[in-house]
């Protein structure tokens, strides 16, 4: 006898269900969240790469549900399955979280752990994604329908909550919490491992509650086993049929006509599937390519409280909780009153231009991102900036350029890369810097793509030259980079923040580092004297790189800050809009597409579009995966590529949707039932449509 909660009909089962639920998207979503800046800052990947990896893995999470569907029908039941594939989801997590300790093998192993972790997460989270809610539906007895509904509510509420919940705190234990020197992916990947072990735990503590179904054959293998003998046996036979009007029809004598009738109607849905992909391929950019953006971006509110670029992420989960209530108890009902048609398609079609104006608004900021961004070299070619500390006015001269055509100033503010043409991939120039009457000539190996500083001083013997290497991108979490050049005869050791930085004597420079965004009005100096009591730095804002040039005056060492790269100058706030765009698209497509495919097939068959809509989200990630790594177009460029290929693909599925015919599944199944001479009690009927009604709100979120 099942265990109820006391004074309900709720099985004490659920419980452990929902904690478990709650722990898993936890685990998932907070691993997620860092992904994309693990790749590009611990593991040195570039952008493209970054983000097509992610991709990779987050369409293999959605393939492998199908896997997952085919063992728990067909050979372990929906416990087992559940229980052994967290199992492998846990070591992936596990694998995952070794592979970000620094100290744990070369830069190899780190990639090779971090792959192998992947491919087991995608293994466990798909393997066990079509059994966890249908598992504690089945924890109901059939007359308990208003708990059930209740039920599948918290549970989705429990999802949702698992994953705002994450997205705000592993960015947080990533960029908060220092180790190993640095950002601390191993407790980014850590936490959400340690929940997916207590998930596991949870689950097996329920063991004795459980209300087990025992392995029934998977539909879904048997719908393919179908179709294919239906090919094969029309291919076999080069007679025409009339009595076979549909190639489907060649099934019949093995497969009975009502399975055959009923895969028919699944297909009709399938084919209007076909565009879907495209909506998905803009859906989950989210977490690869927007939150790259934001790490260009200003991520201050006011002066006391920063947002980290990977929780910006958490807005989805925060607005679908919001726009879900509002459309269906406002919105919907308001273009009911206005005697308008909205259909489901039409909804759906609805979505994907929502999804295209987010990009769209994505697109214009991303134009803006960029004026703060320092375009790299072309192909035979570098940049090239000048300072000028020799106290007076210096002219500079490149063999066969006029690069600087005037005279340039003391501390020129700010310095300003030039582009020098070189004609091949490195050349060794000699260039020409006349100061005071004296003359000297500067050789330097220049490389095509990179960035070089000209630091000219003077001494007795006359004027002075030293060439650093830049570094120009932004990084990759959107902190500042620093580095000190030192006018001094002694080397100084300074410290920023927690991060200390060594300063050798005679106008060289310190190795480039990152900070942490902020006022720094005291940094501390190793020369504790009236001479050097602290450094104002002032603010160090996101996504700047600067030179601080610690010069004597009146005697005492004081910095002179210059801004290489400018600091991030649009805030992220302006991505608020793109968030709000696409949620509303969600709610609109993916909500209303799980909501139409269900109601336009039989009930055995809802197991086959599950799988089908999965499969959509796998080839959209696979589409930008493509992209990301085939394109090579500049990032606003590609996001309007999106955005067109979106509104060209919605105008074939709103052709598709106009000729499309809505059908009643029940109907069919009344003529069934006519046909066979049998009949079933109203109430059942009833028990069951209200049974897949309530399993259908669970589906309302792709979080699933």
């Amino acid at each position: 006898m099942t265990k109820k909660l006391c004074g309900t009909n709720y099985p004490v089962s659920i419980c452990f269900i929902v904690v478990n639920e709650f722990c898993e998207r936890f685990s998932y979503y907070g691993m997620k969240a860092v992904l994309t800046l693990y790749f590009l800052t611990y593991l040195h990947w570039d952008k493209d790469l970054s983000t097509a990896v992610y991709h990779a893995f987050s369409s293999l999470c959605y393939f492998t549900p199908i896997l997952g569907a085919l063992i728990a029908d067909s050979w372990l039941g929906k416990f087992k399955t559940i229980i052994y594939l967290s199992v492998v989801y846990v070591i992936g997590h596990v694998v995952k979280s070794v592979g970000a300790i620094p100290t744990v093998g070369s830069s190899d192993v780190h990639i090779a752990l971090s792959m192998l972790g992947l491919i087991l997460i995608a293994f466990g989270t798909g393997g066990i994604k079509p059994c966890v809610a249908a598992f504690g539906g089945d924890q109901f007895d059939e007359e308990h329908i208003s708990e059930r509904q209740k039920f599948f509510s918290i549970f989705y509420m429990s999802i949702n909550a698992g994953s705002l919940l994450s997205t705000v705190i592993t960015p947080i234990l990533r960029g908060d919490v220092q180790c190993f020197g640095g950002d601390c992916y191993a407790l980014a990947f850590g936490v959400p491992a340690v929940l997916m072990i207590l998930a596991l735990v949870v689950f097996i503590s329920g063991s004795s509650l459980y209300k087990r179904t025992p392995p029934q054959g998977n539909i879904l293998l048997e719908v393919c086993n179908c179709i294919g003998f239906a090919i094969k046996n029309r291919w076999n036979r080069s007679k025409y049929d009339p009595q076979r009007k549909h190639w489907l029809d060649w099934a019949e004598g093995k497969y009975s006509k009502r399975l055959i009738q009923e895969i028919k109607m699944v297909l009709r849905v399938l084919v209007l599937y076909i565009p879907l992909p495209m909506f998905w391929a803009l859906f989950d950019q989210q977490g690869s390519r927007w939150t790259l953006q934001a790490t260009r971006m200003n991520m201050a509110f006011g002066d006391s409280f920063t947002i980290k670029p990977d929780q910006m992420q958490m807005l989805n989960a925060l607005l679908i909780l919001l726009f879900v209530p509002i459309f269906d108890l406002i919105i919907y009902p308001l273009i009911g009153l206005c005697r308008v048609n909205i259909t489901p398609l039409r909804k759906m079609a609805t979505g994907m231009i929502f999804a295209a104006l987010a990009f769209g608004a994505a697109t214009m900021v991303e134009v803006n991102v960029v004026k703060t961004v320092v375009d790299p070299a072309p192909a035979g070619s570098c940049l090239l900036q000048v300072y000028n500390l020799a106290g007076g006015e210096v002219i500079v001269k490149v063999p066969h350029s006029n690069l600087f055509p005037d005279p340039i100033q003391n501390l020129q503010h700010p310095p300003k890369y030039e582009t020098l043409h070189l004609g091949m991939p490195s050349k060794d120039l000699g260039i020409v810097v006349t100061f005071g009457g004296s003359t000297s000539e500067c050789n330097q190996l220049f490389e095509q793509h990179k960035a070089y500083s000209l630091i000219l001083y003077s001494e007795s013997t006359g004027i002075q030259c030293r060439f650093v290497e830049d570094y120009t991108e932004k990084s990759g979490d959107g902190n500042p980079f620093v580095r000190f050049l030192n006018t001094q005869p002694e080397a100084m050791n300074l410290t920023v923040g927690d991060v200390s930085f060594y300063v050798p004597a005679g106008y060289r420079t310190s190795v480039n580092k990152t900070v942490d965004r902020g006022e720094y009005p005291a940094v501390s100096c190793s020369q504790q004297s009236e001479r050097c009591s602290g450094l104002d730095l002032d603010l160090l804002d996101f996504g700047a790189f600067y030179t601080v040039i610690l010069l004597e005056e009146s005697g005492k060492i004081v910095a002179h800050k210059m801004e290489d790269v400018k600091a991030n100058n649009v805030n992220i706030a302006w991505q608020i809009p793109q968030y709000v765009l696409i949620t509303v698209g969600e709610v609109m497509f993916s909500i209303t597409g799980l909501e139409f495919s269900y109601s336009q097939a039989p009930t055995n068959m809802k197991s086959v579009l599950q799988a089908g809509w999965l499969l959509t989200v796998a080839f959209g990630n696979v589409i930008v995966l493509v992209v990301a790594e085939g394109a090579g177009l500049e990032q606003w460029k590609e996001f309007l590529l999106f955005a067109g290929l979106l509104l060209g693909v919605c105008v074939i599925f709103s052709i598709m949707a106009y000729f499309y015919t809505y059908v009643d599944p029940e109907q069919l199944e009344k003529m069934y039932l006519k046909d066979s001479g049998k009949e079933e009690d109203d109430e059942d009927n009833m028990k069951k449509k209200n049974s897949d009604t309530h399993l259908n709100k669970m589906g309302k979120s792709t979080k699933l």
